[in-house]
C-alpha cells in the first residue's frame, strides 16, 4: 500500500500547529518546513515527532515543493496550519492512495468557518483546493500568492471537506487582504497585465455581484453580506496597488 507524506510550511503557527499535526497523525509520515519563526512553532511540531527543517522564506511554492523533495512517500498531503483533516477525510484519502490506477491527483473542498460560522457560499465555498497528489507527477508553481499544485495526468475529486479556519477576526482578514493583494499585484504586473479605469469601475461591483447573488452570499445573512463586500474590496485594492505600480514605472521616483 501507497504511503502518505503530510507536509506544512509555517512561520510563525505556534497558536495552529499542534492542532494541525494532531489531524493527520494517521499519516505515514509527518514533514514541517519552517521559515525561521520567532516563536515555538519549530520546537512545538518536533515535540508532536515531526520531521521539521528550518529553511530562510523563498517563497509559497519554492517551499511546499522543496518540503514535498524530502518526504519519504510519493504521495504527498499539503496541508496549511490553519487547515483541519476530518476523520472522514482521512479515510477518504487513504482510500483513494491504496486504489491506485491512473489518478495523479484528488481535489479536495475546503469549508471555511467565519465570523462564527461555516461558509457555505460565495468564492469561499466550495473551493476545491488540489492538495493531494503524486510528487512525481508535477508541484506547486511559484506564483508570489494563490500558488496551486500543476500535475500531468487525471485528477479526481474527494467529497469529505478540509475545514479552514483562516482568520482569527475581521482585523486579521483585512491584514490578510493588503499583504496578498500586494503580492498579486506584483504579480499581474510581473506578467504585463495593466490597470485601466474600467477596471477599478467594473470588477469589484462584479465580484460583489458574483459572491452576494449568484454564489449565495445572501443565505449567509449578514456574514455573508460582510465577506461578499470584502471579496469586492480584495478586487478592487488589487487592482489599484497595480495602477500604483504602473504610476511608479512611469515615473521613477516620483
Amino acid at each position: 500500500m501507497a504511503g502518505v507524506s503530510v507536509t506544512l510550511i509555517t512561520r510563525n503557527e505556534s497558536t495552529n500547529i499542534a492542532a494541525a499535526l494532531a489531524c493527520v497523525a494517521w499519516a505515514d509520515e509527518r514533514i514541517v518546513v519552517d521559515a525561521e519563526s520567532t516563536d515555538d512553532t519549530a520546537a512545538l511540531a518536533r515535540q508532536a515527532g515531526c520531521r521539521v527543517e528550518v529553511r530562510p522564506w523563498p517563497g509559497y511554492g519554492a517551499q511546499k515543493n522543496y518540503a514535498a523533495s524530502l518526504a519519504s512517500h510519493d504521495w504527498i498531503l499539503s496541508l496549511d496550519a490553519d487547515e483541519r483533516v476530518t476523520p472522514e477525510l482521512a479515510s477518504e484519502i487513504r482510500a483513494a492512495v491504496a486504489r491506485g490506477g491512473p489518478v495523479v491527483g484528488y481535489r479536495i473542498p475546503r469549508l471555511a468557518w467565519y465570523l462564527g460560522r461555516w461558509i457555505r457560499s460565495t468564492d469561499w465555498y466550495p473551493d476545491y483546493q488540489l492538495r493531494l497528489y503524486d510528487r512525481r507527477a508535477g508541484g506547486w508553481n511559484e506564483r508570489r500568492v494563490h500558488e496551486r499544485v500543476e500535475v500531468t495526468g487525471h485528477v479526481g475529486l474527494l467529497s469529505s471537506a478540509l475545514h479552514h479556519f483562516p482568520y482569527r477576526d475581521v482585523s486579521h482578514h483585512l491584514s490578510t487582504i493588503d499583504r496578498y493583494t500586494s503580492l498579486g499585484a506584483e504579480q499581474w504586473f510581473s506578467e504585463g497585465r495593466r490597470a485601466h479605469y474600467t477596471d477599478l469601475f467594473l470588477h469589484p461591483p462584479a465580484a460583489f455581484f458574483r459572491n452576494y447573488v449568484l454564489r449565495l452570499g445572501v443565505r449567509d445573512g449578514l456574514t455573508g453580506l460582510i465577506l461578499s463586500g470584502l471579496n469586492s474590496y480584495y478586487v478592487f485594492l488589487k487592482y489599484v496597488k497595480l495602477w500604483e505600480l504602473q504610476r511608479r514605472d512611469a515615473f521613477p521616483g516620483r
